[in-house]
Order: structure tokens, then sequence, then C-alpha cells
């Protein structure tokens, strides 16, 4: 009986070298191919290519030079990268913690049995969904100090907006309101999603036990929330990291740089002052921050994820 069944099973296996296993193979790569060649022209093929840029004097116009490291240590010595740095630092440091805050408030009450409950979270969502440029267009012209309608209101209840996005000490913050607001309702959503996740009967053996809506929260939600939390810290980072378009719109990076980010200083050294070699240096080091980034978020949210 033994050997029947040894028999069976070796017959039932395919061997490595047989033409099944060798169609198989052939069919893989011809499904992979196509794919490969797409990533291989569209992003393994720039981005070694920026990396090479990075490394010459390239201004678009004349033969490329060969620099070496020449771009990093100019960046590196910089105080206009410095400040982009410190305005990106201060960006994601402002922005990150906020939108997620809200984003959780948000998820926690329009997880309620409430009225016009979805049109409520759709309105919350469209921003994220709308044309950045756009929205930034009508956020400028509502903050301008002459016709902006929110300064003025803002200004009659005894919260004066004095120059707006022309403030250097108000330029960045307000930067900053917008893009709390623009993003809140995507990580509500993933907030939601997590909360609908979680198993019903943890809440009704809590409610059994007597816990508290504060201590539900603290004890259940809040730790069973913890894959999404990590997913949206990574993804609030990187939106933060990478912000321009707003920047773009409001404010130039103005004035007098004070809401410049790496980003924005990329864009204008590559763009407008054809520094490709410079610019594609400075893109490098954002990469390399970005990488950083998600490698602590990724240890500091290692042994927190849980699964239910």
């Amino acid at each position: 009986m033994s050997l029947t069944v040894l028999h069976q099973g070796k017959t039932g296996s395919t061997p490595a070298g047989s033409p099944r296993t060798r169609r198989s193979t052939r069919s893989a790569i011809g499904f992979l191919t196509p794919a490969t060649l797409i990533l291989s022209i569209f992003v393994l093929w720039p981005v070694a290519r920026s990396f090479w840029v990075s490394l010459t004097n390239d201004d678009g116009f004349t033969t490329p030079q060969f620099v070496g490291l020449d771009n990093y240590v100019t960046a590196v010595h910089n105080p206009r990268v410095e400040g982009a740095l410190i305005h990106t630092a201060e960006y994601a440091l402002v922005t990150t913690p906020v939108s997620i805050a809200l984003a959780v408030l948000l998820a926690l009450c329009l997880n309620q049995r409430l009225p016009f409950r979805g049109l409520i979270r759709a309105a919350v969502f469209l921003p994220f969904v709308a044309s950045l440029g756009i929205t930034a267009i009508a956020w400028t012209a509502m903050l301008d100090p002459q016709i902006g309608f929110l300064s003025g209101t803002l200004s009659h209840i005894g919260i004066p907006l004095g120059d707006g996005l022309r403030d250097p000490s108000l330029a960045l913050p307000l930067v900053m309101a917008v893009g709390v607001w623009r993003n809140v309702g995507f990580f509500m959503i993933l907030y939601l999603a997590g909360l609908q996740s979680i198993p019903k009967e943890v809440y009704e053996a809590a409610r059994l036990d007597g816990a508290s809506r504060t201590r539900t929260f603290r004890s259940i939600t809040w730790p069973l929330l913890a894959n999404t939390t990590m997913f949206a810290f990574m993804i609030a980072v990187i939106f933060s990291l990478q912000v321009f378009d707003q920047i773009y719109v409001m404010t130039a990076g103005g004035p007098y740089f004070k809401s410049e980010t790496l980003v924005m200083l990329i864009f204008d050294t590559g763009i407008n002052n054809y520094q490709l070699g410079y610019a594609s240096a400075l893109s490098w080091i954002l990469i390399a921050i970005l990488l950083v980034a998600s490698g602590l978020q990724l240890r500091l949210f290692k042994n927190r994820t849980v699964q239910y």
C-alpha cells in the first residue's frame, strides 16, 4: 500500500527539466517580458540616467563634463539648500501628525450613524481628488489681504492675517494649513477602513466588562489601528517631503525663500536655471532622505503591527 502511494506521488510530480516545466517557464518569461521592458524603459533607465547626470555639470545645452561628487559637495555647503531642507522638515513635522490626528477624529465621528454621513465623508475626501493647482489658486484668492473672503472674515473675528502669503512669517504656516486640508480626507478614508475591519465582538466584550469609550479607544481601537497608522504615517511623510504644487502656485517658494522646500528648489535649479546636474544631485539627496525616513518608520512600527 505504501509503495503504491509512493509511486503515485512520484508520478504526480513534475521533474524540473520536463517539457511541461520548460513550457511553464517560457510562458512566465513571456508574460513578464513586456512589464520588465516597460519598467526598464520608463523607470530604471531614467533613475540610472539621473544619477549619472548628478555626477556631471549638464546644463541641457553644452556637452556635459564629469565632475564627480562636486554637485553633492556644493549642495552640502549651500545655505539655500539648508534652508530648503529646514522648511521641508518643518512642513513634514507639522502636517504629518496634524493630518493623522484630524483624520482619526473625523473617522471616529463619521464611523457613527449620523444624518448625511455619506455626504459628509465625500465632502471631506473631495479636496484630495480635486486638482491641487485649482484649489491652491482658490486658497490664494481667499487669503489675499485685500479681497480675500477668509482673510477678511478672520480679521473681523480678531485673527488678522496681515499680508497673508506675502508675510515671510505666515507663508509656510498657511501653506501647511492648505496641505492638511487637502490630505486629511485621504487619511480619514484609511482610518474608516481600519475601524470597520476591527471585529465587533471585541467591542461587545469591552462593553460587557464595563469599559468606557475612552478606555475602549485607548486599549482596543488605537492598538488595533497600528497597521493603518504605520501605512498612513509613511504615506503622509512621503507626501510632505515631496510637496510642490501648492507651494508653486501659492508662494513660488517666497517671500524671500521662506516657504521654499527641497522639491521647489530642485524645480527652480533644473527648470529655471538649467543646472540639470546640480538639480539631479538634489533629487538624489531627496531620495536618500525618503529612504531614511521610510526605514526609520518601519523600524519604529515593526513591533507594533497587529494581526487579528
